[in-house]
């Protein structure tokens, strides 16, 4: 095996927290390698950090109203958190906003620079006259000429998932003012990857017939089309700036300086020794990557590296395909997903659950689907019936009947022998999957050791022999500890917690051997069921995030948010009464287009209120919708309706209104305070 092994997770982009659909796709698999070779005694630089630069960040500040850096540290601490309680082993998690990522990014851009390597080429580039400024492809929208979706960017269409340009949108506008941008002329730097193809990357390319078949296809796929130049630097404030006289707010392209924060990283956590990293030939350098980062990590930062010179290519590319939710795609946009962070305040200390049952159905090769049902039934059918059950047999007879003293044994008993050889055989198989990056079928293998452990337990029935061979019960429990602790220490890279309680267990650690007179610490349930109450209610968050969270239109202009009003006094909020209710019934007020007639439900009488809301609801939406309901307005007659109270409403980014209502089902007549 090599010397030393650089890997690195793709860089999570910090304008929202982690999904599972992240954890599939790049940071579990990335975190099973890293602590499997770790568990080899390899020397392991596991590097990551959050992407903090590019458009989408512009866009959530303006959105919001701050500043760019105020999105970024809020969402980097809450990704940072996330991984730190979720057990990713990161040996650095740094982030792109750092002085020494903006220092090196500048550094490397001005190697290529100096080396000739870019072309500069100047083009017409949409620019919004109103806002002063050009505007980045995911600022221009308008109707996808594919598939005539009205809302595409442009730089994708997010119906056809077809890759555009903004000269190819329909009717394009500015995402920012809604005005129709004109052309005007702008001067950027390119990376010639026509040239850098023939001389390099299609021989690269080619040498790699160990990667997987869908990270092949694609990079086949592109080198095929044929690579054209690609502009390196964007008219943005936002990012590096670029380290050239001439380039007046201009900033790297967000895809130059992430792959580089790679390198950043290293070189924060190992200022001394980063290039032993990055440069020695005797290193591996592994990527975890998402499919939709293929071509970057594939063919534009191998490009960009053999352009400086001095570096290490990627050994391997193992990509992920996508994960599914309850299928249907994840979706940020519509709140389609189950945050990490949520999940680890929803199922406290339950983190190797969700590793398992994700590496369980991990998209190595394909599109996969996660569902809450599936995993209830794999952590009750598999983690509690299978692992826990054998673990806490074997631990629950050893103290029943020997109080928890291992039994002095020399492990010659035929039967005993011919288990630990499986097991050493299952082991052996282990290490080989996870060699391939085939780690699905390598945490199945590790459960293959409880079933032995099951079976062999099950067979020899301690529990009667208990009666007229005690010496034979203390071998069969002594070959069961030696069995939970090869279990154990093979389950360090998928269930570093689980792993952890069983050496707690064993009162081992995973250098040690089951030795006997040693004393085993006192047991507990290794895993607890996933009831279907819990089931039930994550089902109910997902139906009220999907009916919370309506699709954005992108052609909107971005919804300022009001100022805070001058303070009042506790009491003056007090004289407020503000109860849940259910709307009955609705119907439009006639000869007036805003307005709704509603009848609601308070758990104290029935009342009739008029609303404004005709232009963002028809009535039949929202029949049996619970709402917040200031029931103590004074009474008034709109359009010779008397309306008794208001509903509390808000305002998405695009200005459509939005109910305030209780987060799950709530009483009638509840008072909100």
């Amino acid at each position: 095996m090599p010397k030393r092994y650089t890997v690195t997770a793709a860089l999570p982009y910090a304008n929202g927290p982690v999904h599972i659909g992240h954890l599939a796709g790049a940071y579990l698999p990335a975190d099973i390698y890293a602590r499997w070779l770790r568990s080899k005694g390899k020397d392991v630089a596991f590097v990551c950090g959050t992407d903090e630069h590019g458009v989408p960040i512009t866009i959530k500040a303006r959105r919001e109203g701050i500043a760019p850096q105020e999105v970024v540290d809020r969402y980097f601490e809450i990704i940072k958190k996330s991984f730190e309680d979720f057990g990713i082993s990161f040996d650095v998690f740094s982030r792109t906003s750092k002085p020494i990522h903006h220092t090196t990014s500048s550094d490397f851009f001005k190697t290529l620079y100096d080396k000739g390597v870019f072309t500069e080429s100047e083009t017409e580039q949409y620019f919004d006259e109103q806002e002063q400024q050009f505007l980045a492809d995911r600022y221009i929208t308008g109707t996808c000429p594919k598939c005539n979706f009205d809302k595409a960017y442009g730089d994708q269409c997010e119906k056809c998932g077809s890759t555009l340009s903004p000269d190819e949108l329909i009717n394009p506008v500015s995402a920012i003012s809604g005005q129709i941008p004109i052309l005007r002329k702008t001067k950027n730097w390119y990376l010639p990857l026509d040239s850098i193809q023939s001389e390099f990357l299609n021989d690269f390319i080619q040498s790699k017939t160990n990667w997987k078949s869908n990270v092949m296809g694609q990079c086949k796929s592109w080198l095929k089309e044929g690579l054209q130049p690609r502009a390196m630097t964007r008219d943005l404030d936002w990012g590096v700036k670029v380290p050239v006289e001439s380039a007046i707010n201009k900033v790297l392209y967000v895809w130059f300086d992430a792959p580089i924060g790679y390198i950043s990283a290293t070189k924060e956590r190992y200022p001394d020794t980063w290039e032993k990293y990055w440069k020695d030939p005797e290193t591996e350098l592994v990527h975890f990557i998402g499919k939709d980062n293929i071509v970057f990590h594939c063919i534009i930062f191998p490009a960009m590296l053999h352009a400086h010179g001095g570096y290490i290519m990627p050994t391997n590319v193992p990509a992920n395909e996508f994960l599914n939710l309850e299928g249907n795609k994840i979706s940020t946009s519509r709140n389609h997903a189950i945050w990490l962070n949520e999940y680890l305040v929803d199922f406290p200390g339950r983190m190797d659950e969700l590793r398992y049952v994700l590496n369980s159905i991990a998209p190595e090769t394909k599109d996969a689907d996660f569902t809450w049902k599936d995993f209830q039934a794999r952590v009750n059918n598999e983690l509690c019936s299978i692992l826990g059950n054998f673990v806490n047999r074997v631990l629950v007879l050893s103290h029943k009947y020997f109080g928890g003293r291992v039994q002095n044994y020399d492990l010659n008993n035929p039967l005993d022998l011919e288990l630990l050889a499986e097991v050493q055989a299952i082991q052996n198989n282990i290490d080989k999957l996870v060699s391939e990056f085939k780690f699905r079928e390598a945490q199945f293998e590790l459960m293959a050791i409880a079933r032995a452990g099951n079976k062999y337990i099950t067979d020899q029935e301690p529990w009667h022999l208990i009666k007229t061979d005690e010496k034979r019960v203390g071998e069969i429990l002594h070959t069961c500890l030696v069995l939970t602790h090869a279990f154990a220490v093979s389950a360090i890279p998928f269930l570093p917690f689980t792993s952890q309680k069983l050496f707690h267990f064993l009162n081992v650690n995973a250098d040690s051997t089951i030795k006997g007179g040693a004393l085993l610490n006192q047991p507990e349930l290794l895993f607890q069921k996933i009831e279907d109450a819990q089931i039930e209610a994550q089902l109910e968050k997902l139906k009220i995030q999907a009916s919370a969270n309506q699709i954005q239109s992108p052609t909107d202009t971005v919804k300022t948010i009001d100022p805070i009003k001058e303070n009042i006094s506790f009491d003056d909020f007090a004289k407020m009464d503000i109860r849940v209710a259910t709307i009955m019934a609705a119907e439009k007020v006639e000869k007036a287009d805003k307005l709704l007639k509603l009848t609601l439900a308070t758990g104290l009488d029935t009342r009739t209120v008029v609303s404004g809301i005709a232009l963002d609801f028809k009535p039949e939406e929202i029949i049996g919708k619970q709402v917040c309901l200031l029931a103590n307005l004074e009474p008034r007659k709109l359009r010779g309706i008397e309306s008794q109270g208001m509903i509390l409403m808000s305002e998405d980014e695009n200005g459509k209104l939005v109910f305030i209502s209780p987060a799950s089902l709530a009483l009638n007549g509840a008072t909100v305070r």
